[in-house]
């Protein structure tokens, strides 16, 4: 089963944070509207108790009972619909009932709060916001207990309540299908560079991704493909390069080791000439090995893992051996080699190896492209602190 896509995580983990803080948003709500609409209940109540203390502890002590009774109902009265209110005495006895109260069966408080004490009450089935408060007045002590029905309050809440659950999916499912198509465009240049890198080939190193001006990470991340691509490009073409340089210097020896082999078997001759042979071919293969442990050297060079050794050398030496290694070539073909090449040595600061490769190659090159009676020249002279070598042939030369 193949893992979920970037863009399908993305999308995952953007829906889950989405349900958290709107399921936590929600919740907030609610409970942030509930806690101040009892606020402003209780406040209401809180103010009604201290209007109806303030009355009773003015007409109290001059009024009856009855009179009593009277201006509370007169006073409960002035209020829209009327005060859900009840009075009574230290002895537990009613001294006002409201009308409307009276459907409730309000208990009275089991003790008398000292302080106004707010509670919730479910009576008959209806919610009701009580406060209870005892104060004494001249002459007595009075309980009185104000009620609020809190059923529209609870109706208003419970259409809040089914308001969230409904429009908090909606708006997650919403929320959702544009987190997708964020991720999708945000991601679309990892397709392209997807595509580009899938199209990339050993014939195609070359190609680039397209330079990417959005200044963030994709941009950096096409930068970084660009620049490993360049690196194994040029990796690539070192490599194909050395694979040429390699079978270009191993041609030369191996032909001029077999060359010497045909020339020896051509005819019968004698042991210092069959010797003569054999020695030639053992320099050559002695040759070859060094000759192949220096190509290994040119690809750690290639790699930077090491550098040429330069030391003084004899040039005039070098060139005297390379011109008589491919003596033997040059016969094959009825090529005649002439050499000026000083007796005395010449020294040059380089690599002898490296310089002895050179010359092989010029010589090997210059005897190819003459034709048979022709004629090669090698020779070696200073100019002040240079010396210059020459190899000069009278065939076709060498493109360049």
């Amino acid at each position: 089963m193949r893992p979920p896509s970037i863009r399908a995580r993305l999308t995952l983990w953007y829906f889950a944070v989405q349900a958290v803080t709107f399921a936590a948003f929600g919740i907030g709500i609610f409970f942030a509207v509930r806690g101040s609409v009892h606020a402003a209940i209780d406040e209401d109540l809180r103010q009604r108790l201290q209007g109806i203390r303030r009355f009773m502890e003015r007409v109290g002590p001059i009024f009856s009972q009855e009179d009593l009774t009277y201006e509370l109902r007169e006073h409960s009265g002035l209020r829209p619909g009327g005060d859900l209110l009840q009075v009574s005495d230290a002895q537990g006895n009613w001294v006002f009932r409201s009308a409307s109260i009276r459907d409730y069966a309000i208990p009275r408080p089991g003790e008398d709060p000292a302080a106004p004490r707010y509670e919730t009450q479910v009576v008959r089935g209806i919610p009701l916001r009580i406060v209870s408060a005892t104060f004494g007045v001249p002459g007595n002590t009075y309980t009185v207990q104000l009620a609020a029905p809190l059923a529209q309050v609870s109706d208003v809440l419970q259409q809040l309540q089914w308001l969230l659950v409904l429009s908090i999916p909606v708006v997650l499912v919403l929320a959702s299908l544009g987190g997708y198509w964020m991720s999708r465009r945000a991601l679309a240049p990892v397709d392209a560079i997807t595509s580009t890198a899938r199209s990339i080939s050993e014939h195609s190193l070359s190609r680039r991704l397209a330079s990417l001006k959005t200044g963030d990470e994709l941009q950096r991340l096409a930068e970084t493909f660009n620049q490993m691509m360049d690196r194994l490009e040029t990796a690539f073409k070192r490599i194909t390069q050395f694979t040429a340089d390699a079978s270009h210097e191993l041609r030369t020896p191996t032909a001029l080791i077999r060359t010497t082999a045909e020339l020896s078997l051509r005819r019968d001759r004698d042991n210092a000439e069959y010797r003569e042979a054999l020695v030639q071919i053992l320099e050559e293969a002695k040759g070859t090995g060094i000759l192949i442990d220096n190509l290994m050297t040119l690809a750690r060079m290639d790699s930077g893992a090491e550098a040429v050794g330069f030391s003084m050398v004899d040039i005039a030496s070098i060139l005297g051996e390379a011109s008589m290694a491919s003596q033997p070539l040059a016969l094959s073909k009825q090529i005649q080699l002439d050499r000026e090449i000083p007796d005395i040595p010449i020294l040059v600061n380089g690599d002898a190896h490296a310089l002895r490769r050179l010359f092989l190659i010029l010589i090997d090159n210059a005897v190819k492209y003459t034709p048979s009676g022709g004629r090669v020249f090698i020779g070696l002279n200073t100019n002040g602190k240079d010396a210059v070598a020459t190899v000069q042939d009278t065939g076709i030369g060498i493109s360049q």
